[in-house]
């Protein structure tokens, strides 16, 4: 109790925290509570904090006006209720700091499976408040049949669930779900609850990761295919295969650079297809070949509708070849893992262009005429031998030419062997010029040539022996020793006739044989061997004409 003069009288009971210290002068809050009343406002209530034997003690205070003027004060301690009410505070706010660290945004779903609550800070750049009220399988990118329910109308407790949301960019967002339904006491489902942890990037890493890890065992397995295989064909061609499968690619293409105009088995090539994995021709390609340069890395674009991805081979900075990937428009453009996988992949082609090169020339060197860079007379007579199997096996016919210059001779006596050997180069350059890449020609030797007509018959034979006949007429006459001993070709021809099967031996002894019947009836002409009737099988020519058979 105060006095009128606000003066405190009494204290009851006096041995209580709040008793003590008002005796002690410590609560001067309650002055402020007190001064009104005494100042007629009538009754206040307030509180105010004491301390206790066990610490700070609260009290709530209501003040009333006595009828002497003074005023009495009623305390309830509330302390108890105050530190409830702080603890629940500091709970409340110590559960929303860990949900705010442990996730990125918290929600809840009502009864009608829309969202009712979502983190103020919204989610995935989404803002809380577009959230509210919308139905969370907007946000949900496709999900495979049969998934069930959304985590966010889930009906048990899920735990670190995973799930492909849409963000406010429309990017593609990979979280981390945990949720438990709400049920009302009748067992009525109320909704369900729960937090998402954004884990696109942690994913990003591990995509990046195991594309790493794709591309270093493709790389390995095509340099351990490089380091075992023996046939050099079957190196590209596994490199093909790999490549295509790991990116993805409906055909991949490998292609090497030969010498410019430099002859391979009989044919003038630069470019050549060397491996191909896929139905489409090597020859959709070549527009690309032909724009690339010393100085491109990658090449990109859209050929005959599909994407391409193209990126040199090189050897000691040299391109020495091109890998080609294709795939359909639909699939996306190229990435990034694309890209680095092709590069790292070329520079290993590049050496094994450069191995296969090397193999090649010398394969190349014990098959080939030292002069003319044709097949010599071994390697002519082995693919011969290949071809004639086939030509046998299918049905089909071809022919075969043996060409022998007239007066050559006399061309390296008068004239000297320099001019022999351009003769012999302009004849290989007219023979070669004038037949397709599937036919073979080759020098046997000294001024004998020979020329496997693929697929020909007697009509296309005759044809091509006169056209040879014509154009070796006007190049190499100027090229005669003399005059009077002009340098001309005498061409045998034989025809193989699948109606009236032989061996090749007798092939090669028929077209020798009609070769011989020209040389002898006055050269520069071309003679159609009979046709094959086992009992009539053509005689040996001598000496020379011995010498067109297999060695």
């Amino acid at each position: 109790m105060f006095n009128a003069s606000g003066v405190l009288v009494s204290v009851q009971p006096a041995n209580a925290p709040l008793g003590a210290a008002l005796r002690r002068g410590e609560v001067a809050e309650l002055s402020a509570l007190v001064q009104p009343v005494l100042n007629g406002a009538g009754a206040q209530i307030g509180s105010v904090q004491a301390d206790g034997p066990e610490g700070p003690m609260a009290f709530d205070l209501t003040a009333l006006p006595l009828q002497d003027g003074g005023v009495l004060v009623f305390g309830r301690d509330v302390t108890l209720h105050h530190n409830l009410r702080a603890a629940l505070v500091e709970s409340r706010q110590r559960y929303k700091d860990f949900v705010e660290i442990s996730s990125d945004f918290a929600w809840e779903t009502g009864a009608d499976g829309s969202f009712v609550f979502v983190s103020p800070r919204g989610a995935l750049g989404h803002a809380a408040a577009d959230l509210v009220g919308r139905d969370p399988g907007d946000l949900v990118l496709e999900r495979e049949a049969g998934a069930g329910a959304l985590p966010f109308h889930t009906h048990s407790p899920i735990d670190a669930g995973e799930l492909w949301l849409r963000a406010h960019d429309g990017a593609m967002a990979c979280v981390h779900i945990s949720a438990k339904p709400i049920y009302a006491r009748d067992g009525r489902w109320m909704g369900a609850r729960g937090v998402c942890r954004d884990v696109t990037r942690e994913r990003e890493r591990d995509a990046q990761l195991a594309r790493a890890r794709s591309r270093e065992r493709i790389l390995n397995h095509i340099v351990r295919t490089f380091r075992d295989e023996v046939e050099p064909k079957n190196m590209l061609q596994v490199a093909a295969e790999t490549v295509a499968r790991g990116v993805g690619a409906e055909v991949c293409h490998i292609f090497r650079r030969q010498g410019e105009g430099e002859v391979i088995e009989g044919t003038l090539r630069t470019f050549m297809p060397a491996a191909r994995h896929g139905t489409l021709e090597f020859m959709f390609a070549l527009p690309l070949l032909e724009r690339l340069g010393e100085d491109d890395e990658l090449i990109e674009l859209t050929l005959h509708g599909r994407d391409v991805l193209a990126a040199p081979t090189r050897y000691h900075h040299a391109v020495n070849g091109c890998v080609v990937l294709w795939r359909g428009a639909d699939r996306g453009p190229w990435g990034a893992d694309d890209r680095l996988l092709i590069a790292d992949i070329a520079d290993q082609i590049g050496i094994a262009n450069e191995q296969i090169a090397a193999h090649e020339s010398i394969v190349r060197i014990s098959r080939t005429d030292g002069l003319t860079s044709l097949f010599n007379r071994r390697a002519f007579f082995e693919e011969l031998g290949r071809r004639f199997q086939r030509l046998v096996r299918d049905g089909t016919s071809a022919a075969l030419m043996y060409v022998d210059l007239d007066n050559f001779k006399m061309v390296n006596d008068a004239k000297g062997h320099a001019a022999g050997d351009a003769a012999l180069l302009a004849v290989r350059d007219i023979l070669l010029t004038h037949t397709r890449p599937t036919d073979l020609v080759a020098r046997l030797g000294g001024d004998e040539f020979a020329i496997w007509l693929e697929g020909a018959d007697a009509a296309v034979a005759e044809k091509k022996a006169r056209m040879l006949l014509d154009l070796t007429s006007v190049e190499l006459l100027p090229r005669s020793g003399r005059p009077d001993y002009p340098l001309s070709l005498s061409i045998g021809v034989a025809v193989y006739d699948p109606s009236h099967p032989e061996d090749m031996e007798a092939l090669i002894a028929r077209a020798d044989s009609a070769m011989y019947t020209i040389k002898r009836g006055g050269k520069a002409s071309f003679a159609l061997a009979p046709p094959f009737r086992a009992d009539t099988l053509p005689a040996g020519a001598p000496s020379k004409g011995n010498a067109g058979g297999p060695a």
